[in-house]
């Protein structure tokens, strides 16, 4: 396609933005002011970019695929707003489903390479020893760096007992890995409880629809005399309503999150507290895959002055939406974010505990140090 056209495309936006005033301002009579440039105006390098494009096209020293160029840039500029944003040709969008098998992961594109975000509790990925914060740079021999987020997570994808081959970087020791991954059915992991002598672990691994009835039936069994430590350090997935169903478990009501769209009002997620039994000893475990919903969640909870510990969230409390485009092709885009109780801005910012608790090895248990945490803060409020 002409590369025009394509310019035409993404600069729409800025075009009909600045059509009305220059159209109502031709029917005045004209007096020509030479003004400077304004340096703030969007449109003030669009003929920068067709000289460049010109450029390529007739000087680079192999005959360029202008369509490919055009593309990649395109899917940079969609990159800056937001790493989850992808342009998706014509070709790709009849591209087949790649299968019903997954890995168990949950990756995000950054610039040249992509991070783990969440590993799904025994996944082949988990089997594997992969875990939150490995970086990986290939996926099946090709670099990520070519790669929209709507290709890697595709990529991840495909037939029962297929092979997945990834280069990463071990978040543990630093070490370059090839990991050869079988793609499984994944089945729904289930919420584990475990009772310690002096306290009980919950790990929840997601807000899918039913975890809020599931929670509440295994909270009637546990002792409140203990204290109780819910992990969510790995919960991604799910929406915002199992959220609010969970927050009243634990805390009253209140508005878990606003979801803020251009041009519209904002939208309030209520919570409702479920009137149980509070616990007298409570604490909220969270970190870097503490991924979407689950991050309204801790925030919630954290505004309700309940103790969170741990590490900033991932800040990934975004929608995406595809939106198609007239020559066949389409955009996903993040399209709307979700602002936290505590005023975060969930689309990038995450959301801070209040007790850092860092440096915790793989497979280390946490709880003797979110003991010592919960016990500390007891001391001050005593």
């Amino acid at each position: 396609m002409n590369q025009r056209t394509w310019l035409a495309i993404l600069t729409l936006p800025f075009v009909t933005a600045f059509t009305y005033p220059m159209v109502f301002q031709q029917a005045q009579p004209i007096v020509k002011i030479e003004t400077p440039k304004n340096p703030q105006d969007p449109l003030s390098g669009l003929s920068d970019i067709q000289d460049v494009l010109s450029n390529v096209r007739d000087y680079y020293v192999d005959t360029p695929d202008m369509e490919k160029v055009i593309a990649g840039g395109i899917q940079a500029a969609l990159e800056r707003a937001h790493p989850m944003n992808a342009y998706l040709t014509p070709e790709e969008l009849r591209l087949p489903d790649p299968g019903p098998a997954q890995a168990g992961l949950m990756v995000l594109k950054k610039s040249i390479w992509a991070q783990v975000i969440a590993v799904t509790p025994g996944s082949p990925a988990a089997k594997a020893g992969m875990q939150v914060g490995d970086v990986i740079r290939k996926i099946d021999g090709d670099s990520v760096s070519t790669m929209s987020a709507w290709t890697i997570e595709r990529r991840l994808k495909g037939t029962v007992g297929s092979e997945l081959n990834l280069v990463k970087y071990d978040s543990a020791n630093g070490q370059i890995k090839q990991v050869t991954l079988k793609r499984e059915v994944i089945l729904r992991p289930a919420i584990s409880a475990r009772k310690d002598p002096k306290a009980t672990v919950i790990e929840l691994p997601d807000l899918s629809t039913g975890r809020a009835m599931e929670l509440k039936a295994m909270l009637g069994t546990l002792d409140r005399k203990l204290p109780l430590v819910l992990d969510l350090r790995e919960c991604a997935g799910g929406d915002l309503t199992e959220a609010a169903m969970v927050a009243g478990l634990f805390a009253g009501d209140g508005t878990l999150v606003s979801v803020q769209e251009a041009g519209k009002p904002d939208r309030s997620v209520m919570a409702v507290s479920a009137g149980l039994q509070p616990f007298p000893e409570f604490a909220v475990l969270q970190g870097y895959g503490t991924v979407g919903a689950s991050e309204g969640l801790v925030s919630f909870l954290k505004k309700q002055a309940l103790l969170t510990i741990g590490e900033k969230t991932a800040g990934l409390g975004v929608e995406r939406n595809r939106f198609p485009l007239k020559q066949g092709g389409a955009v996903e885009l993040v399209n709307r974010r979700w602002l936290g109780a505590g005023g975060e801005k969930l689309d990038r910012q995450g959301v801070e505990p209040v007790e850092v608790l860092k440096g915790l090895q793989p497979n280390e248990d946490p709880l003797p140090k979110v003991l010592e945490i919960m016990a500390t803060k007891l001391k001050k409020a005593a």
